[in-house]
Order: structure tokens, then C-alpha cells, then sequence
């Protein structure tokens, strides 16, 4: 029987693993001469045996139980290629599911590769078992695809649960419906349509789909069956002796649909983009091209008159597809067409960032089959809504979806029958005005926002900005009567923040990294506590994950209170100042201080400590990615009377900083909008 090979882990994993950070791992090796020898790297990145530290820490009772799942995640990355772990993972939710064993992987006749695989999967199966068996397969699949991110594209869950909100309203079916992804991946847009068949009742529904990479296919088969027996949120009663027919099956569905003759009610797709190797010689006279056949650039829409071929009368469907398809020249014949025969219902341009890639707006593309009866006059309507304009990004800062405000802005778009309905970025065109020499779909260049919708939000920003310039007067009024004197000969002497830790004057803590399954990032509970990290201070400065209150990782984590004050020990990000809100979590880079107020002012410290020159006094070399040794920053030892003077003015050049940031960020609105109106025309005459 041969050795297996070890599977190595660096400083960083461990700290994740263990549930602590990086500097606690660092001290455990410096302190502990039983600690493992390192089997590979460098002494400045060593990697260890994965066995000998689980081992190691479990001697040491430093191993957390509620990070068990952790572990297995590097055994499963050591097995081998993105293929041999997908396979791997796809076979723990098999088990799972009760669907019993395959011997399908891609080294299946290695006897080595199989005794460790082996043992693996039903290492993860019995956790599984024991911890709920959706929750561990949803782990390993989500770190699988976090690794492979660059190679898999997939349909965040709120936008998958919006298409398929969309689809099943545009066609309504009673009883079970059948439901299709020719390209589904891991399976989630078919994932989306059963909840949302589910929340609407009657029997249950069959969910086929299809992918040409068999990995992903397996994938979708074993977390489909695992979210058919899990329970749902307030389901409607279903009939038990109807269970749901799931049928994934690996194929191109262009070149060999594995479903072909089957109807569905409802499609969901979102297709590779930019493909130029589709089948366009071999499909040059398929039946489904009853658009035209698609150009050879134009991949897309063989995908598009693929998913209406498959629809039953009035069935619906719902793409995601890339903006260029609205507009590319070689599309517009078939975009012609789609419109006059009236099957092409809606498009929506959602705003960037929704879903990969997240510099582009994606378009979500409505189609419906037509039915017996149907009227398709060419006197219709698209409906086009721009999802850009109404999300309106700073180009300057990251943009995370608000996906409620973008579900209600779908809602209100995709639910209007009336063709007289109409708002600020939402309209319905006559059919007749886009069939020109271009056919351009492209929301944006349809879709004006009109001066009742405009002028109120004007007013809005005008009020804001106002109150803003006001109150960052008034501020600049005060700190411009302050009086700035030369330093005197016997000026008090500096301490450090380690020196004042020493003497009991403050308490230092450093935030830590939990365990990403323990990071949620959906809407918080009132309970949950913010997790801020140097990336959202970065980019939005506000949290864009919580800690959920009952989780042990919340109890651990490392907290900062109202009084405190917050340092960011990055120099790109270098900053401290007192927080005033609700409690908040710190990730990496990010400490809380605690002072005693008897002998120190928090924002007196607060202010001394973001002093620009503590950056070059602390900072561990010149570049904007050194890191911040915050123990090394200075504080001028002065009498806590006088510390509480400076603290008063630390505390409106603070307030003072605040307004300039938002009135900046409303100039800007403000320009974009009436430049806007103006272009269009729309200056009124004066008194």
C-alpha cells in the first residue's frame, strides 16, 4: 500500500483552520518546541504537514470542533486537478443523498488515488450526516468554486431567485411544471425555479438540465437532490407521493440536446458567452433556427432560439446574456424577428457588479413561446428597463448589489402589462421604432428618465447638499479660530501605544479572520453583528458581511464597542478613529483600543495616533501595501485636561472630514444629473 502524500498548509491556512490569527500560529511555533517542522517552503513561508498540525493541535486542546468541516477542504484540494476534486465533492453529495456510489472520477483505476479518495468522501459524508447533509456538500462546493472562480461562471443565488420569480409570472402554470437549464452548471437557476415552484403549490415539478462538462453535471445532480429533501421555508403543501423528478445529464445541448422533444414550462439560462466554437457548421440546417440561422460570432443567440425551441406554447424563458448581444450588426436579422413574431418580451440591463463579469451591465433577456390565440401584431411593445441608470455607481468606489432593491425594481418592471405604464426607467417601445437598420435593444438608449421622475430627486440632492455645505461651514468656522503655535523647548515627551498598554492606560486587541462558512452576507438579523474588513474600507467603507449571533465564531471574534477606537494597521487604508455605532466585528489588519478614561481621552488618542507622520514612524517600509506595526505609534504624554482640549478639536476635524467626503460625493451626483437634464434639453426659461 503506498504513502499517502502529505497534503501542505501554510502559516495563513492554519490560522483560518484553527479559528485564530496569523500572530497566535506564529507564537505557537516560536513557544512550543513540539510544534511541527516545516516540509516545505521557506522559512519566511513555511508549509507543514496538514496531518502533523491537525494532530499537533488536537494534543494541544487547541482544536475547535466547530471547525471541523475546515479540514477537509485541503485533503479534498490535494487530490488532484479541478476535475478529480469536482468529482470528489459531486460523490460526497451523492451519498448524501442516499443516491448511493459511482466510480466515475477521473483516476478511477488508480488503486492510491482511490484508497484516498475513498476514505475522504466518507470522512465528509459522516460529518455530513452529522452536521446536516446540505450544509457540509455546500461548503466543499462553495470552496470549490471560490478556487476555480476563473474558470466556472455561475448565477449568484438572488438573481438566480429573480429569474426564476420572473419566468414563473410571465408563465403561470398550474400543477407541476417543468423546468430546463441546457447549460446549468451547478445546477442553482434550477435550484431557484423549485423554491419558487414550491412557495406557489400545486404538484411537483420536474427539473432537467444539461452541461457538456460532466464534472458540473454531477454537481447539479447531487445538490439538486440535496435541496429536494431538505426542508423549506413555509413550502406550500405538496402531494408526498409526487417527489421531484431531477434528471441532469452531461452533453453540449447545442450540438446534442440530451432533452430534445421534451417541452418545458419554463427555461432558465445563463449560456457561455463569446464562443465562437458553438457548432455553427454542423448546426447550419437545425429546425431550431426558425429566427435565422445564427452567425458564427453570435453564439448567443443560438442559445437564445435554442431555449424557445424547447418551450411548450406560452411557455416562458429567461437568459442571462452580455450586453452586446442587444446591438452586435450580426444579430439584428434574428433580433428582427424575435421581435415581429412577438416572443421577445422584455429586456432588462442590470447593474454592474450582479453577476460575472463584474465590470459589464448583463442584460436578462424575457421570452415567451406563443400560444394558441396569441395576437402578434406588429403594433406591440418591448418592454426595456435600465437597471444602470436607476443603480448609478461612483466610479472611484466598489459597488455591492442591493439585491432587494433590485428584486423590487424587476418586479415593478417585468409585472407591468399596461402599455402605458411607464417610469423613470422603465418603458414600453413600440416594436415599430426599433426595427430600423440597427434593431439596438440596449435599455439605455430607450429609456429617459422624464422631469417628474428626475425633479423630485434633483430637489432631494439640492436639500441634502445644502444642509451638508452648511454644517461643514459652520465646522470650518470653528477649527479656523484654532491657534497653532511653534513647539516649545520643554514640548511633553512621546510614548508609544505598547508603552501605554504596559501601563494599563488602554487594552489592544487585533481582529481575526473566522472561517468563511461562518460569514454570512445575505440581509442581517437584527442579532448579527457587522464584520468590517481593509476591503470594505477600501471600496465602500461600509461592512458587507455579518456574524450571526448564536455562532461560535461571534463569541471569539474579536469586537469593538461604542468609545473605542478602531486603527487600521494597512498604509493604504491607515486610520483610527472612535467608534459611535452598534458593536462590530474586526477582521484582519483592523484593532480595537480601549481606553482608560481616567488617564487617557479616546479622541485625543485617536486623533494623535492617524497623525500622518505615525504612518512613516510605524509603517514597515514606504509602499502604500506596508503594514502598520500600531504598537510603534506614537502619543504625546500631555495632562488629561489639555488631552481632552485636543480631543474636542479631534473630534470636529473628524465631523469636518465626514462632511467634506459626502459633500464631494453629492457634487458629483449633482453634475451627472443636471448635466443630463440639460443635455436633453429641458432648461427652463427664466423669470
Amino acid at each position: 500500500m503506498s504513502t499517502p502524500r502529505a497534503v501542505p498548509v501554510s502559516l495563513a491556512e492554519i490560522a483560518r483552520l484553527a479559528g485564530v490569527g496569523r500572530a497566535a500560529v506564529s507564537n505557537w511555533r516560536r513557544r512550543h518546541p513540539s510544534f511541527p517542522t516545516r516540509i516545505a517552503g521557506t522559512d519566511v513561508n513555511p508549509q507543514f504537514s496538514l496531518t502533523d498540525i491537525e494532530n499537533w493541535l488536537r494534543e494541544n486542546k487547541k482544536l475547535k470542533k466547530s471547525a471541523e468541516r475546515e479540514w477537509l477542504w485541503p485533503r479534498f484540494e490535494a487530490l488532484g486537478d479541478r476535475d478529480e476534486t469536482g468529482a470528489a465533492i459531486a460523490e460526497v453529495g451523492r451519498r448524501l443523498a442516499g443516491r448511493g456510489g459511482t466510480n466515475e472520477s477521473p483516476r478511477s483505476n488508480e488503486p492510491a488515488y482511490q484508497e484516498a479518495a475513498g476514505d475522504l468522501i466518507e470522512r465528509a459524508v459522516d460529518l455530513g450526516r452529522r452536521e446536516g447533509d446540505p450544509d457540509a456538500f455546500a461548503f466543499l462546493l462553495r470552496r470549490w468554486l471560490d478556487v476555480h472562480v476563473r474558470q466556472i461562471a455561475t448565477t449568484p443565488e438572488p438573481l438566480a431567485a429573480l429569474m426564476a420569480d420572473i419566468a414563473t409570472h410571465v408563465a403561470p402554470v398550474d400543477g407541476g411544471i417543468t423546468a430546463m437549464d441546457p447549460a446549468c452548471g451547478t445546477g442553482q437557476l434550477l435550484e431557484a425555479v423549485a423554491e419558487a415552484a414550491a412557495e406557489r403549490g400545486g404538484g411537483a415539478p420536474t427539473l432537467l438540465g444539461g452541461d457538456r462538462d460532466p464534472v458540473l453535471a454531477a454537481l447539479a445532480e447531487a445538490r439538486l437532490n440535496l435541496a429536494e429533501q431538505a426542508p423549506r421555508n413555509n413550502p406550500a403543501p405538496v402531494d408526498a407521493a409526487e417527489p421531484v423528478r431531477i434528471d441532469v445529464r452531461a452533453g453540449d445541448s447545442l450540438r446534442d440536446d440530451p432533452f430534445a422533444g421534451v417541452p418545458a414550462d419554463i427555461v432558465l439560462c445563463n449560456p457561455p458567452f463569446n464562443e465562437r466554437d458553438w457548432g455553427y457548421e454542423e448546426l447550419a440546417t437545425d429546425a431550431r433556427w426558425s429566427h435565422g440561422l445564427p452567425p458564427r460570432t453570435e453564439p448567443e443567440l443560438a442559445w437564445v432560439q435554442h431555449c424557445l425551441a424547447g418551450l411548450r406554447p406560452g411557455g416562458a424563458a429567461v437568459l442571462l446574456l452580455p450586453p452586446a448581444v442587444a446591438a452586435r450588426k450580426a444579430g439584428r436579422r434574428i433580433r428582427g424577428s424575435l421581435l415581429r413574431t412577438g416572443q421577445l418580451k422584455a429586456v432588462v440591463a442590470l447593474p454592474p457588479g450582479c453577476a460575472a463579469p463584474h465590470s459589464v451591465s448583463l442584460h436578462l433577456w424575457v421570452l415567451r413561446a406563443p400560444a394558441a390565440g396569441d395576437d402578434q401584431p406588429i403594433g406591440g411593445h418591448l418592454l426595456v428597463a435600465d437597471g444602470v441608470s436607476r443603480f448609478p455607481r461612483d466610479p472611484g468606489r466598489e459597488w455591492t448589489p442591493d439585491w432587494t432593491a433590485i428584486g423590487d425594481f424587476l418586479h415593478e418592471a417585468t409585472k407591468a402589462t399596461d402599455p402605458a405604464v411607464e417610469s423613470a426607467y422603465v418603458r414600453r417601445v413600440p416594436v415599430i421604432e426599433l426595427l430600423d437598420d440597427e434593431v439596438d435593444l440596449t435599455p439605455g438608449r430607450h429609456v429617459t428618465p422624464s422631469p417628474a421622475d428626475s425633479a423630485p430627486r434633483l430637489a432631494a440632492t439640492w436639500a441634502e447638499f445644502e444642509d451638508v455645505t452648511a454644517g461643514m461651514a459652520g465646522s470650518a468656522r470653528l477649527l479656523a479660530t484654532l491657534e497653532l503655535t511653534s513647539v516649545a523647548q520643554d514640548a511633553p515627551t512621546a510614548t508609544t501605544v505598547a508603552e501605554l498598554a504596559r501601563a494599563g492606560a488602554l487594552t489592544l486587541r487585533g481582529g481575526q479572520q473566522p472561517p468563511e462558512a461562518v460569514i454570512r452576507t445575505g440581509p442581517p438579523s437584527a442579532e448579527d453583528t457587522p464584520f468590517l474588513t481593509v476591503p470594505d474600507l477600501l471600496s465602500s467603507g461600509a461592512p458587507r458581511g455579518h456574524l450571526a449571533a448564536d455562532d461560535l465564531a461571534r463569541r471569539e471574534a474579536v469586537i469593538a464597542e461604542a468609545g473605542d477606537i478602531i486603527v487600521v494597521g494597512v498604509a493604504r487604508a491607515f486610520s483610527a478613529w472612535v467608534h459611535e455605532g452598534a458593536p462590530i466585528a474586526l477582521g484582519p489588519q483592523l484593532h480595537a483600543v480601549r481606553v482608560q478614561p481616567e488617564q487617557l481621552d479616546a479622541w485625543f488618542l485617536a486623533g494623535s495616533l492617524r497623525a500622518p507622520a505615525n504612518v512613516r514612524q510605524a509603517g514597515t517600509h514606504a509602499t502604500s501595501s506596508s503594514r502598520i506595526d500600531v504598537r510603534r505609534l506614537q502619543v504625546r504624554q500631555v495632562p488629561l485636561r489639555e488631552q481632552r482640549r485636543y480631543g474636542e478639536a479631534f473630534r470636529e476635524l473628524a465631523a469636518f472630514e465626514q462632511l467634506a467626503r459626502r459633500t464631494a460625493e453629492l457634487g458629483a451626483d449633482l453634475v451627472r444629473d443636471l448635466g443630463d437634464e440639460l443635455g436633453a434639453g429641458r432648461l427652463a426659461s427664466g423669470a
